[in-house]
């Protein structure tokens, strides 16, 4: 018997099912409802200061955890917004995009034989971080259709080898916004258990209702979490790869070690644009952007509702997760790829946010964040194919 030529740690999940729906999209020629990047323009501050910066030469290699200008926006970011103090020498790495940040975060404080519990529906790259460091994920599911969090069902997944809980909020693809007292339960564990808390916060800025509460914020957690964020969401700039991860000094070095060997560091001169809009895009900005995001998500809500599907309204982030088991009792992988190839719409298959993959067998997700218009036509189209199937 030949060796195997790939390493095992490879053989337990598969690649992005996102992207590979976004290819399927192009192949139909339909409206990508798939991957969560915007099909409008970033803001004209921005991609004036990335241009400025490249005409200064700010092309070469930056400090390998972040520009100076950078980090010290965060540090006023993250105390104008938040009131945290953050030390940006020592606490602060600026990374290839939230992915890459949860990767380094991941294999610098997870070794092998822990476990990690992981709150699902989940976005996708969660488990295969932890297959990579050799650790067991271990999934709480959040019951549909509201996902909230059952904090005895979390302290019943606690064993001598959990490390740490992840959690993401506003939720990818719910939409949950978890509130004060289910991150209260997730923090009493942890001080409880001596567990990191890994808060996946891409989606801070966007939401509709309840409001975005850091866990480093909350008594006792400031030295036990890691607080990952980005730019792609909040400036429309998701082929930047600007992510942001926040955390203790000694858990930052072996984070910034493992940054630097996958990537060395992220677009010196894109990271001095973010820096001029973390500084001159104010709050008014961002009231805008999540005022625009509320009318995209009533065009497709109502789209999806009147179409046959059932959903609920997400509270935050730009998706909507939804059942289709009233239109179609085809796997979820196979409806997906039917309604992109008859309907013109691709969406996200919910077998990729669950593990075992059957939980979502009967449920695919939507983005919203596109212009009016593409959402317009995606809901006619919707609507035309439910007619047609009815």
């Amino acid at each position: 018997m030949k060796p195997q030529r790939t390493a095992l740690r490879t053989h337990s999940f598969t690649e992005s099912v996102i992207r590979d729906m976004t290819r399927v999209a192009k192949k139909h020629n339909a409206i990508n409802l798939a991957q969560g990047f915007p099909d409008f323009p970033a803001p004209q501050l921005l991609k004036d200061a990335a241009c400025d910066a490249i005409n200064a030469d700010i092309n070469q290699y930056a400090v390998t955890w972040g520009t100076a200008s950078m980090r010290d926006a965060l540090v006023e970011k993250y105390h104008k917004w938040y009131g945290m103090d953050v030390a940006g020498d020592q606490e602060i790495t600026v990374t290839c995009g939230g992915t890459e940040g949860m990767a380094s975060v991941m294999l610098g404080v997870i070794n092998p034989g822990d476990e990690v519990i992981i709150l699902q529906p989940f976005y996708e790259n969660y488990g295969p971080d932890t297959i990579l460091c050799e650790a067991k994920p271990v999934f709480l599911t959040l019951e549909g259709p509201d996902f909230r969090l059952d904090p005895d069902h979390l302290a019943s997944l606690i064993t001598k080898r959990t490390r740490a809980i992840i959690v993401n909020t506003p939720n990818n693809p719910t939409g949950r916004v978890l509130d004060q007292e289910e991150l209260d339960a997730i923090a009493n564990l942890c001080i409880k258990h001596d567990l990191l808390a890994i808060t996946d916060e891409i989606y801070e800025h966007i939401y509709y209702e309840g409001k975005h509460i850091p866990m480093a914020t909350m008594d006792g957690m400031k030295d036990r979490t890691i607080t990952l964020s980005g730019l792609s969401k909040t400036f429309s700039v998701t082929g930047w790869r600007i992510g942001t991860i926040i955390a203790p000094p000694d858990l930052t070095k072996a984070i910034r070690k493992v940054h630097d060997f996958l990537t060395v560091g992220a677009p010196a001169p894109l990271q001095e644009a973010c820096a001029v809009g973390l500084n001159q895009l104010g709050k008014g900005y961002y009231s805008s952007m999540i005022s625009d995001y509320r009318d995209r998500r009533e065009i497709l809500y109502a789209a999806l509702k009147d179409s046959g599907f059932t959903c609920n309204k997400p509270e935050g982030a730009y998706y909507i997760l939804a059942d289709f088991s009233q239109l179609s009792d085809e796997p979820d992988d196979v409806f997906s790829r039917v309604l992109a190839r008859d309907a013109k719409v691709s969406p996200v298959p919910g077998s990729s946010f669950h593990s075992p993959a059957e939980l979502g067998k009967s449920l695919v997700r939507f983005a919203f964040c596109k212009r009016s218009e593409t959402l317009l036509e995606a809901g006619d189209r919707l609507r035309h194919f439910a007619h047609n199937r009815g």
